[in-house]
C-alpha cells in the first residue's frame, strides 16, 4: 500500500483525473458479463441448450473487449473523431449478444428488452469517449426502440410497450450522457494544464526580453564608445601623435561606468523589494488557485533595506515551494515585528505524504538568513508546511 499511495502522490492532479476517468469507463464496461447473465438467468429456459448457453457467455465476453477497445482507442486518439470500424465491431458483437439472448431464453422474454437495454448502455458508454451528445442521444432512441419491439414481441400491452421503451431510452441516454460529462471535464482539465505551461513559458521568455533589453540598453553605447575610443588610441599610437593617453583614459572611465550600471542591472534583476514580493506572491498564488491570507503588510514599508531583502527571498522560497512540491488550496503569510525581530511565517495546506526534506532552495535561503544574523525552520505540521524566516532588525543610530 505504501507503494500505491506513493505512486499515486507522485502525479499531478490532471493525471489522476485522466486515470480516474479511464478507469471508472474500464470497470464499468467490464460488469457487463455479470449484469447480463445475473439477468437473463432467471429466464433461461430449462431445455436451453448447453451450446446456446457457452454461446451467450462468449458473446458476452466478446462485446466487453469490443467496447473496451472502442473506449480505450478514443482515450488514445481523442479529438481525432471515432473510430468506425471499432464502433461496428461493437455494435455488431452486441446485437449477437441480444439475439443469443433471445435463443437462450427461447423466443422473447421479460428479460430480454433489459438485456438488450443493457447492452445498448454499455456500448454507447463506450463511444461516449469520441462520439458527442447528439449522436448518444440518437443511439438511446435506436435502444429504446430495440426494447420497445422486444417487448411486444413478447405479448405485452402497447402502453407497457411504450414506458418501458421510453424508460429505457432516458436511462441509457443519461448513463451515456454522464459518463460524456466525465470526459468533457477531462479535456477542460488538460487543456488548463497545457494554457499554464504555455503561460509559465511566456513569462520565463518575457523576463528574458526585458532583460536582455535592459542590458543592451546599459551596455550598447558603452561597448561601442569603448570601440571606437580603442581604434582611435591604437591610429594615435600607430601615428605618433598626442591624445593616445586621453583617450585610454576614457575608455578606463566608460569600462568603470559600464561596469557598475552592470551591477545596478543585476542588483535591479535579483533584489528583493519585500512589499512587491508579498503582493506578487499573493497573485501568484491565486493565479495558481489557491486562497491566500497575507497580514502584516504595512509593516513591511517600516523594515530596514536589508531585512526586506532577506525577507523577501524567504518569500519567493516558500511561493515556489507550494507550487512545485505541495497541492495547497490554502496558503497564510504572516509578518511581524517584535523586540527588535522580524518574523516572516507560511503555512500551507496539501503536504503529500513523504514529503522531502530540505532541498537547495531551502538550504541556500537559510545561508542566506544566517549572513544577516537571522534563522530558518521549515517542515511539515501534520498536513501542513510551516516555514518560519527570523531577521534581527537593527535600528540606525
Amino acid at each position: 500500500m505504501p507503494t500505491v499511495a506513493r505512486w499515486w502522490s507522485s502525479r499531478t492532479d490532471p493525471q489522476r483525473i485522466d486515470l480516474y476517468t479511464r478507469w471508472s469507463y474500464y470497470l464499468t464496461l467490464a460488469l457487463l458479463p455479470l449484469l447480463l447473465l445475473g439477468a437473463v438467468s432467471p429466464a433461461w429456459a430449462g431445455d436451453s441448450p448447453e451450446p446456446a448457453v457457452l454461446l451467450l457467455v462468449v458473446a458476452t465476453l466478446a462485446t466487453t473487449a469490443a467496447c473496451l477497445l472502442l473506449a480505450r482507442q478514443g482515450f488514445t486518439h481523442r479529438g481525432a473523431g471515432p473510430d468506425r470500424r471499432a464502433l461496428a465491431v461493437a455494435a455488431g458483437a452486441g446485437l449477437l449478444t441480444v439475439g443469443t439472448t433471445l435463443v437462450v431464453t427461447d423466443g422473447p422474454s421479460p428479460a430480454v428488452p433489459w438485456a438488450a437495454g443493457m447492452v445498448g448502455a454499455v456500448v454507447l458508454v463506450a463511444s461516449s469517449v469520441t462520439v458527442r451528445t447528439r449522436g448518444l442521444v440518437a443511439g438511446a432512441a435506436v435502444v429504446g426502440v430495440l426494447t420497445a419491439a422486444l417487448s411486444l414481441a413478447d405479448g405485452s400491452p402497447a402502453p407497457a410497450v411504450v414506458t418501458l421503451g421510453l424508460s429505457i431510452a432516458v436511462v441509457v441516454a443519461v448513463t451515456a450522457g454522464a459518463f460524456r460529462f466525465t470526459v468533457w471535464i477531462l479535456d477542460v482539465v488538460l487543456e488548463m494544464e497545457r494554457t499554464r505551461g504555455v503561460q509559465a513559458q511566456l513569462a520565463v521568455a518575457e523576463e528574458r526580453l526585458r532583460f536582455a533589453r535592459d542590458l543592451h540598453d546599459v551596455m550598447g553605447r558603452n561597448l561601442s564608445a569603448i570601440a571606437v575610443k580603442s581604434q582611435l588610441a591604437a591610429e594615435l599610437v600607430r601615428r605618433g601623435r598626442d591624445g593616445a593617453v586621453e583617450e585610454l583614459a576614457d575608455i578606463s572611465r566608460v569600462a568603470e561606468e559600464s561596469l557598475r550600471e552592470v551591477r545596478d542591472v543585476v542588483r535591479g534583476y535579483r533584489g528583493s523589494d519585500l512589499p512587491g514580493e508579498l503582493a506578487g506572491a499573493r497573485s501568484v498564488l491565486r493565479a495558481a488557485g489557491v486562497e491566500v491570507t497575507v497580514r502584516g503588510e504595512e509593516e513591511a514599508v517600516t523594515l530596514p533595506e536589508p531585512v526586506q531583502t532577506a525577507l523577501g527571498w524567504a518569500v519567493r522560497e516558500s511561493v515556489t515551494n507550494v507550487l512545485r512540491h505541495s497541492r495547497a488550496t490554502s496558503c497564510t503569510v504572516e509578518l511581524s515585528a517584535t523586540r527588535g525581530t522580524a518574523e516572516l511565517r507560511v503555512v500551507n495546506d496539501g503536504v503529500p505524504a513523504g514529503a522531502p526534506g530540505w532541498g537547495n532552495g531551502l538550504a541556500g535561503l537559510a545561508e542566506r538568513l544566517a549572513a544577516g544574523g537571522g534563522r530558518l525552520s521549515a517542515g511539515p505540521d501534520g498536513d501542513r508546511f510551516v516555514l518560519a524566516a527570523t531577521v534581527p532588525v537593527r535600528v540606525p543610530a
